[in-house]
């Protein structure tokens, strides 16, 4: 049987990474979605110390954690680009 959580799992894709462009709300660094069935945004709120700047002016790698936070699917910075071009874990 599938349960609820298993449902929401898949749609926000738990454990999944995407490439994100991240905008500061409320104190928040929030990224849209980019699976069109997710039915919530992503808040990152960990691996922020991986960043040079908030928000960074260019889009970052974030993995999808299994929890919420303010409403948001929780996610964590895996990578950035930096400035000579090249990604860095």
């Amino acid at each position: 049987m599938t349960s609820i959580r298993d449902l929401l799992s898949e749609s926000v894709g738990v454990g999944e990474r995407f490439r994100c462009r991240l905008e500061e709300r409320e104190g928040t660094l929030v990224a849209e979605h980019p699976n069109d069935t997710s039915p919530m945004d992503i808040a990152v709120v960990e691996g922020l110390d991986r960043l040079a700047e908030r928000p960074p002016a260019e889009p970052v790698t974030v993995e999808i954690v299994g929890r919420v936070v303010d409403g948001r699917i929780a996610g964590r910075v895996v990578d950035r680009e930096s400035v000579d071009g090249n990604e860095h874990e």
